[in-house]
């Protein structure tokens, strides 16, 4: 495995959590129409190829995939997780495995690789760039990449500590309202204690940038893109852009857009045909 930076411990403490496990153990189902129009979108180009799930977490993406081809590979950094994917889904192949090396893979042989659920923001800009480039490596001539990646112009990028307030809007009555009012202001300490902990690491470079996020209590430090800036960085190893989908509503994003409402980005690109 890879050696680990402060964003590395910070990121794998928390996918190793009670909490964390729990929730990537029992998630189905896209994770939003973003996802959901990418995956019809490769559908057809990648139906009996084989496929790479990076990120796999407890599996949610297992059954997504599988229905595309039975020819089905996935791997996770995370051994907590592998173990809950295995038991999940005991007749696939899980491997533990970090995508800034995925040398137990020969060049050009999946028609699809994907990163789900913004699981590449996880690594630092070195890595990153380590992932895409064996992504690069793994696909075969045509093959498609199949991403999700956070915005650095929308709503997530600005996320403080007032994000935890999130007063419930579903209490059945008073006394409903007040136990979960409760856990929203039990979760306090401990998110102010990580955002101001995690802060250090923030960085803004010029298309990019390093940053707290809200999710897990401010307990994951991540990387944010502006989509001109993701779409050099593909094409400089040789993948194209062919599609770029909103995560809200599914839609093709384009430079009209108003790039201050998209919390991420869902991208299709395509490795250069073999001459």
């Amino acid at each position: 495995m890879m050696a680990q930076t402060q964003q590395d411990e910070i990121n794998r403490k928390a996918w190793r959590s009670g909490g964390a496990q729990r929730m990537f153990g029992a998630l189905s189902g896209v994770t939003d129409p973003g996802e959901e129009a990418a995956l019809a979108y490769v559908a057809n180009d990648v139906r009996g190829q084989p496929l790479l799930d990076v990120g796999v977490g407890g599996g949610r993406t297992v059954p997504l995939l599988r229905r595309l081809s039975a020819d089905y590979t996935a791997v996770d950094y995370t051994a907590e997780l592998v173990e809950i994917c295995r038991r999940n889904h005991p007749d696939v192949t899980v491997l533990h495995a970090d995508a800034r090396d995925l040398s137990m893979f020969p060049d050009n042989h999946f028609g699809l690789v994907m990163f789900s659920w913004n699981g590449i923001d996880a690594v630092d800009p070195s890595g990153r760039l380590a992932i895409l480039q064996e992504f690069a490596r793994v696909l075969r001539p045509g093959g498609l990449l199949l991403f999700s990646t956070h915005n650095m112009l929308g709503p997530g990028y600005r996320e403080n500590l007032l994000n935890m307030l999130n007063w419930p809007n579903d209490a059945r009555n008073a006394l409903d309202f007040g136990l979960k009012s409760a856990r929203v202001l039990a979760r306090l300490p401990s998110g102010a204690f990580n955002f101001v902990r995690h802060s250090r690491l923030n960085r803004q470079y010029d298309g990019f940038g390093l940053r707290v996020c809200a999710a897990h209590r401010f307990g994951i430090v991540i990387y944010y893109t502006e989509m001109e800036a993701q779409k050099r960085a593909l094409a400089g190893l040789g993948l194209r852009t062919e599609k770029v989908f909103c995560n809200m509503h599914g839609h093709e994003v384009d430079e009209r857009d108003d790039m201050r409402r998209l919390f991420w980005f869902h991208f299709v690109a395509r490795k250069a045909a073999a001459h």
